[in-house]
């Protein structure tokens, strides 16, 4: 893109139109795409143009476990792309805004990374306006177990790599979380179960009651320094009428996440104006 040529996302940002966001749904560990469906239909109801669901199924998460995330990263790399091509017929070409559930969330951060993770370079963070994450491990204890060594390695990459919002403001971040089931150490048995599953992956040996979605723990589903907002009744897993992407609480985050893209494209726009030129490099690579 020549220089002083503004993208047309960027032009409608700057005229105070922006576009709907083209959205791509990264999903979780042991998921397959159909599970996604109801909420695809959920968010184009609620003004996305249009929603791409990572090719990721059950059989590549169980061979992940033990092989890592190469293979996962490469197709959700690729649904990436199809997301960004999706986004210059629907969204005037902007940056996509990416939504992960779980270790979709992970998946979506290490996509911005500008080193090589498990032989993939990525570094697709100028595709991406806003990664929001809903009940992502953020955080994990390697505990020996094989899917815990395989989290526990992508999280301290992207803690080493890309820490935080490390692409702000230019790409948003939110972190959603629950603090809905408590996991108690001394607690009735179902508490105790809790307590020590949310051990597995954020041990805390000190804290007599945990907070969390029922799966991952609070404290491990916050990235350090970025925004985040904690539900008090949802759920991790993909439950009618109780899970992050159900009806009653996707309307308490999409709002937000509405607006942490909107903002970064606006910084975007804002940085590109400073510059005295709109440089499309690195928002297409």
């Amino acid at each position: 893109m020549m220089a002083g040529a503004a993208p047309r996302w960027a032009a409608a940002v700057r005229d105070g139109r922006p576009p709907a966001p083209t959205v791509l749904l990264l999903g979780g560990f042991l998921t397959s795409p159909p599970a996604y469906r109801p909420m695809v239909a959920r968010l184009r109801a609620r003004r996305a143009a249009d929603v791409v669901v990572g090719n990721v199924w059950l059989v590549d998460w169980l061979l992940a476990a033990r092989h890592g995330l190469g293979p996962i990263l490469t197709r959700s790399g690729r649904a990436l792309l199809d997301a960004s091509a999706r986004s210059e017929v629907v969204s005037l070409g902007a940056p996509v805004l990416v939504i992960g559930h779980s270790a979709g969330g992970m998946n979506a951060r290490l996509l911005t990374s500008p080193v090589p993770f498990a032989g993939r370079l990525l570094g697709a963070s100028g595709r991406m306006g806003a990664i929001v994450t809903l009940g992502t491990p953020h955080h994990v204890h390697a505990d020996g177990r094989l899917g815990s060594r395989v989290s526990a390695e992508a999280a301290g990459f992207a803690d080493r790599v890309v820490p935080g919002p490390a692409f702000a403001p230019r790409t948003g971040y939110l972190a959603v979380a629950s603090r809905h089931v408590l996991g108690r150490r001394d607690g009735s048995r179902r508490e105790r179960r809790t307590w020590r599953l949310y051990q597995d992956l954020h041990a805390d040996a000190e804290a007599a009651v945990v907070e969390g979605d029922g799966l991952i723990p609070l404290a491990s589903a916050i990235l350090d320094g970025a925004p985040s907002l904690v539900l008090d009744e949802a759920v991790h897993g993909t439950w009618p009428g109780a899970w992050y992407g159900s009806e009653r609480f996707l309307d308490a985050w999409w709002p937000r996440a509405l607006e942490t893209w909107h903002a970064a494209l606006a910084a975007r726009v804002e940085l590109a104006t400073r510059r005295g030129a709109f440089d499309g490099s690195g928002d297409r690579r």
